[in-house]
């Protein structure tokens, strides 16, 4: 078993989140769900493949070394980006089924998530670790 804890530099992950809110305001802007399917699909890829094409392209612009980084929890990103795939894509099927309110609500769901975790609150995290104490306490009371 390796020791090495899996990590992303912040940075990555911070752009990772600006693509998200980016895209989702440009849906709200412009009534337009096809640019939710950018950070659906680096989020598909990121959860299937562990390649985020938008991660990988930030890559290239860091000016240290990714390990000079603070590091964010890979396992912890993992779980924060099946929250964001579901939110967009319920909000891109949504707009194809001409659901557009059901749509503009995930829109801003999501983006609003991905924008208190720029500012340094994380809901996902907050749902993680909520979900972890849950099933811990249920082994205690078994």
């Amino acid at each position: 078993m390796s020791d090495k804890v899996r990590s992303i530099p912040r940075p990555l992950v911070k752009t990772n989140q600006w693509v998200i809110v980016i895209c989702a305001l440009l849906t709200l802007t412009f009534g337009e769900g096809l640019f939710l399917i950018v950070p659906l699909l680096a989020g598909i890829s990121g959860i299937v493949f562990k390649y985020n094409p938008v991660m990988n392209i930030a890559k290239r612009f860091l000016k240290k070394h990714p390990e000079e980084y603070i590091p964010e929890d890979w396992e912890q990103q993992q779980f924060n980006q099946k929250i964001a795939v579901i939110c967009l894509t319920a909000g891109f099927i949504s707009f194809l089924a001409g659901w557009n309110t059901v749509g503009y609500v995930f829109a801003i769901i999501v983006a609003t998530a991905a924008f208190v975790a720029i500012l340094g609150f994380c809901i996902g995290c907050f749902i993680h670790y909520q979900w972890k104490m849950y099933k811990y306490r249920r082994t205690i009371k078994s």
